[in-house]
Parts: C-alpha cells; structure tokens; sequence
C-alpha cells in the first residue's frame, strides 16, 4: 500500500524517474509556513535564477512521506518531534538539523466575534454556543498538539474535547475559522497574520505548552543547490521576511 501511495505521490508531483539528476530544490514544509516561505522563494527565485518548489502539508504527513522515499531537499517541520522521527528513519543529514524559528498560539475568530475577555471555561463555551472549536488534530499535527497541552494546562480541556472540529493541518484549521464554519480557533500566531478574515482574539501564554520550535535540514538525498537556498533561508532578507511574519528567529533571538 505504501509503494503505491509513493508512486502516486510522485506522478502527482511530476518527478522523473531520474530522481538524482533534479537541479530544482524541492521542500517540505509545514503548512504555517505557506505565506512567509512562499516570500522567501520569490525573492531567491529573482536573485538567483534557481527553481525552489515546496509542497506543503502537514509536518506529520510529511515526514512520514520522506520515510517512504519522497526525494524532498529540505524539511522543515513544525516540530521537533517529527524531525527526530526523520532522523531515525535514516533521511535527514543529522548534522544539518538546526531550529529555525518559534512561534505562538492564539485564539482566532471570524471579524464580527468580539474578543474574548477572559480564556474560561464559561468564556470558552458562550462563544463557541452550538458550533465548535477549530483545532488541528491533536494526535499527529504539531498545532493541536500544542493547543491540547495548552487547554489541559489551561484546565480548559475537559470543557471542549467533545465540541472539537479537527482538521489536518494548522490551514485547514484557520480556514474552518475564515468562512465561519466555527467561530473560533487555534491557530499559530504566523497563520492569524496571513489571513484578512480572522481576528485575534486571545494570545494563550508560552508557559501553558512545550516551546514551539520550527527546525530545518537538509535531507540525505539533497541536489546541489539544496546547500544554497539553504543558507539563504538565513540571509538578512528571509530573516526579515519571516519576522514580519509572526515568526521569532531563534538565531536573533540568541544574540539579543
């Protein structure tokens, strides 16, 4: 079964058989990423004249894609759970593998929601009324298990476990929220900057969940210029691209 989803994988992403000569650089990236890697590309497309594809997704599916054969460059997860778990699986340059970037959770709702006043349980279940909580999924995505370690701290957890709308990646999470499909979510900070249509309406506190660090590497089946976008990801440019963002860049974050 795992060979044939493979083989589908890479037809849909149009690879050759000749999955060692590509001189694109091809990315795997957690989906929070979208808006602020897709900046970054722009600019390194224009200065360099090098293609850089990223295929999107959440860092759960996507390592376990690598682990299948997936001929990705560089992977950046939305945790440092699911790099680990690439490293095991033999695809990752363990000596590449740095953290990148943290971010932070938020509440988020559709414009006309007002914000919330307090995060308690009768705070929580007034605005939520008979529609449900958007969160990613708690079992494999990095975003819902951040926002389940933050609910139980929170004492929140046992309120709204049963009035949940999960979704497969922290995206899909925000876009339940954008078209009103629920009235609140979670979300990463990144995710509610990149959308028009949602508010922030609650920061839940750092020390309510484990740190969020965005780690990247570069895979053991990296092309040549994979080294080069690579480094760049750390240029002043991407830098400043990923702060404006919501992103925190841990290398500045060390230095201050």
């Amino acid at each position: 079964m795992h060979r044939i989803l493979l083989a589908f994988f890479f037809v849909i992403l149009g690879f050759s058989s000749s999955v060692s000569a590509r001189e694109d650089v091809l990315v795997f990236a957690a989906s929070s990423m979208t808006t602020a890697l897709n900046e970054i590309v722009e600019v390194y497309q224009r200065k360099t004249g090098n293609k850089v594809t990223v295929s999107y997704a959440s860092s759960s599916a996507l390592a376990r894609q690598l682990a299948y054969g997936a001929p990705a460059d560089i992977y950046i997860s939305a945790n440092e759970k699911w790099m680990d778990y690439s490293v095991e699986q033999g695809v990752i340059e363990e000596n590449t593998v740095m953290p990148w970037l943290e971010n932070q959770l938020v509440f988020v709702s559709g414009k006309d929601v007002r914000t919330l006043p307090a995060l308690d349980d009768k705070t929580l279940i007034e605005v939520i009324g008979k529609s449900r909580l958007a969160i990613s999924d708690p079992g494999h995505v990095p975003a819902g298990i951040y926002a389940k370690e933050s609910l139980e701290t929170m004492g929140l957890w046992g309120s709204v476990k049963n009035k949940l709308a999960l979704s497969n990646s922290v995206r899909a999470t925000l876009a339940l929220v954008e078209r009103g499909e629920a009235p609140l979510g979670i979300v990463y900070f990144s995710d509610a900057k990149a959308s028009s249509r949602v508010k922030v309406t609650a920061k839940i506190p750092d020390s309510a969940h484990s740190p969020i660090v965005f780690p990247k590497a570069l895979t053991k089946g990296a092309n040549k210029n994979a080294e080069q976008f690579f480094r760049f990801m750390d240029s002043d440019v991407a830098t400043k691209i990923v702060a404006s963002n919501g992103f925190v860049v841990m290398q500045m974050k060390k230095e201050q």
